[in-house]
């Protein structure tokens, strides 16, 4: 296993607490996060797109990331990543720039998402500059590739030159784009030397096959023991084919209600006592109706496989 990287994992893309209005619940940051961090996920991701990144400003962003570094005090392990891709290069190394200095571990970059046909070259270029200039020489950016909703993603090609030239810097990729040929490319063109971490629970295992070394998903928010598990049992040698079709049937499920912000902070609310946190514009707080179809399902499909600290079918937590 020495050969896995640093940042080799299961991490929660991390929903961003909010009060009424919009404005930060700061303690329940910090109450967010020692739940996940009980319950077995080696990190979090702060400001993806499941905690609505591109919604909040570069002073906002580093408004919470200095509170999010409290948790050390607490969970000294706990890997933290800021998510830090905005259009503007400025910005972007402004925000990466601050993640490092705060101590967190890692960066996970979009590409440059209003200028959708920029050349490779230009791609190149751009994150050329942020790791030159941005990145320490001890830290690690991960590329963020979600073309279905950016607009614009890695090639293998560009992925190659990006290691090349940077070669511990540019550590891989969040592997959003929920392409499975495309996560069978990635395990053929660079097997386990470029860190990748799929961001579809679905395909944890197809993606560990085909040389990942992790992820980070929304769903980890809800499911993070069942993620871990199979990732132990991974580390193993054990046939996770079981936990994977577990894994699947509660992404699926979840998949029926769009987008996940709403969808998350909901059921965390419903489930697990969280406050009931409000997302920004444009996104909307989710529906009692649909709250309650996605909780009926859940309970209906998938009890008799319950996990510990999951909800039970009267929407109670299981003692943990």
């Amino acid at each position: 296993m020495s050969a896995f990287h640093p940042l080799a994992g299961v991490y929660a893309a991390a929903v961003t607490p909010l009060k009424a209005g919009g404005t930060f619940d700061l303690d329940g940051l910090l109450d967010l996060l020692r739940f996940l961090a009980g319950r077995g996920v080696h990190g979090v991701l702060l400001f993806g797109t499941t905690g609505e990144g591109p919604s909040f400003s570069p002073e906002e962003r580093l408004l919470l990331w200095r509170h999010a570094v409290r948790i050390r005090e607490e969970f000294p392990a706990l890997r933290l990543l800021a998510g830090c891709g905005t259009p503007s290069l400025s910005e972007t190394e402004f925000l990466i720039r601050s993640a490092f200095d705060l101590g967190f571990d890692g960066v996970v970059v979009l590409p440059p998402y209003y200028f959708r046909n920029a050349s490779e070259e230009g791609l190149y270029h751009w994150f050329a500059h942020l790791l030159r200039h941005a990145v320490p020489a001890d830290g690690y950016l991960l590329g963020y590739h979600i073309p279905n909703v950016a607009g614009i993603g890695f090639s293998l090609e560009l992925l190659s030159r990006l290691k090349e030239a940077f070669p511990r810097r540019f550590a891989g990729l969040k592997d959003s784009s929920h392409d499975a040929e495309f996560a069978r490319a990635l395990g053929q063109r660079f097997g386990s030397d470029l860190l990748v971490l799929t961001g579809t629970d679905s395909h944890f295992q197809l993606a560990l096959e085909n040389g990942a070394q992790g992820c980070i998903t929304a769903a980890a928010n809800l499911i993070s023991p069942g993620l871990r598990a199979l990732w132990d049992a991974w580390r193993k040698g054990e046939d996770v084919s079981p936990l994977q079709e577990r894994v699947t049937h509660q992404r699926h499920i979840l998949e029926k209600f769009p987008p996940f912000p709403p969808l998350i902070k909901a059921l965390l609310a419903r489930w697990y006592d969280f406050p009931r946190w409000d997302v920004r514009p444009p996104l909307m707080p989710l529906s009692p109706e649909k709250e309650a179809q996605v909780s009926e399902l859940w309970m209906r499909t998938m009890e008799g496989g319950r996990s510990r600290g999951e909800p039970s079918t009267n929407g109670e937590r299981i003692n943990e």
